[in-house]
């Protein structure tokens, strides 16, 4: 996909880049996999440089990641089956405006609660990365 050029040398910052897996490009956002066996995990980070916040947007491109989000919820929703989806937009720690999409299990340990701050992340081994990450890309039609 050739990005216009605003958003050719879009790129992640190291917090964000340093825990992920990329899983493709929406027409406004990086797709990636958080690396978390913990909590299937989906992050979009729409292109638009020094936008923390969804306000920070232009209208179309508000409409467009609130159809990404919700393409992004049908999939993992179809892949994951969580018993709930978390949908957020914090930005506490990475100005970087990145929207989270989060499969909860009742049987998940941070359960009831938030996903941050709750332990260490575990990263996924090799032989279960690549699968889920297959799984992904198909349901979320990259």
């Amino acid at each position: 996909m050739t990005l216009p050029s605003t958003e050719a040398d879009f790129s992640l910052p190291a917090p964000i880049a340093e825990t992920t897996y990329v899983l493709g490009e929406f027409p406004l956002s990086r797709v990636l996999l958080i690396d978390d066996k913990r909590f299937p995990w989906i992050m979009l980070v729409p292109r638009r440089e020094g936008a923390s916040e969804i306000i920070d947007l232009s209208e179309a491109d508000r409409h467009q990641l609130f159809t990404e989000m919700m393409r992004a919820s049908e999939a993992l929703q179809a892949v994951a089956q969580p018993d709930k989806l978390n949908v957020g937009a914090l930005g506490n720690m990475v100005r970087q405006l990145h929207v989270h999409i989060i499969a909860r299990f009742v049987s998940d340990a941070a359960w009831p609660g938030p996903v941050w701050g709750h332990g260490t992340r575990e990263p996924y081994p090799p032989h279960m990365v690549g699968p889920l990450m297959d799984r992904l890309t198909k349901a979320l039609g990259l």
